[in-house]
């Protein structure tokens, strides 16, 4: 029988989750990774232009957010871009963000109050598509039988031919053994969102297929005439879902 030596160091691995948690207790560093779900490298100096704090300070955030593995950095020349480590950081930060309670944050000009309209309608959340559309867009998808719920969201046979029935390969997205189907929790209406190798596929489809734009400095996407034309046809999506809402706070149901 085997006996524990006292004297014996070990060393175990755990899950720190308070480690996490302490990255992102902090506003700034909160506000710098939901900048960065729009899935793009920025430069140090265009986040302390976006968080509206100090160059310095911006840099301090930065290298504890990529010494805590929620982003990397790479090198052009002698400028140092960030991204989020990837795929599946973005959908942790979306589903943290549906989670979190709401706060009060003031409104002072038309143009902000139409540009959170937008970003509640849509959205990228890194390489897929979110807000009320991403939601209505996973809803008929799975009324239609296309996704269906088997210990969370699969795609069906019916879904996989629908998919090669718009061009999309189901299978090619996924290699690198990232998730096929997965879902985010989405902080508009905090409902599910599609996200995984099937949901980035269909957003780059909408993109090269001119179904909605993405706006160039924010995260926010716009449906097209050409968009709400396919998005009706081959989703039945009802026209709440393809413009942008007039009411400015998500609901809390």
């Amino acid at each position: 029988m085997n006996r524990w030596d006292a004297d014996q160091e070990s060393v175990a691995e755990t899950p720190d989750l308070a480690a996490l948690a302490a990255l992102l207790a902090d506003r700034t560093r909160a506000a710098i990774c939901m900048a960065l779900l729009d899935g793009g490298a920025w430069t140090a100096g265009e986040l302390a232009e976006y968080a509206a704090v100090a160059p310095s300070t911006t840099t301090e955030h930065l290298n504890l957010l990529v010494s805590g593995g929620l982003l990397a950095e790479e090198r052009r020349g002698r400028r140092r871009y960030v991204r989020l480590a990837g795929p599946e950081t973005a959908e942790t930060l979306e589903n943290l963000a549906g989670l979190a309670p709401y706060r009060q944050v003031p409104v002072r000009s038309l143009a902000e109050a139409n540009h959170r309209r937008a970003l509640h309608h849509a959205r990228t959340c890194y390489d897929h598509i979110a807000g009320a559309l991403g939601v209505a867009i996973a809803a008929a998808m799975t009324e239609r039988g296309l996704l269906a719920r088997d210990y969370g969201l699969v795609l069906t046979g019916a879904g996989a031919n629908w998919l090669a029935a718009l061009g999309i390969s189901d299978a090619g997205p996924a290699a690198g053994g990232r998730a096929h189907v997965r879902t985010c929790l989405d902080w508009t209406v905090r409902r599910q969102h599609l996200s995984g190798a099937v949901g980035a596929a269909l957003y780059q489809h909408a993109l090269e297929h001119d179904w909605i734009v993405k706006a160039v400095t924010t995260r926010i996407l716009t449906v097209t005439a050409a968009g709400r034309r396919a998005f009706r046809a081959q989703l039945g999506l009802p026209d709440e879902a393809l413009y942008p809402s007039l009411a400015l706070a998500p609901p809390r149901a």
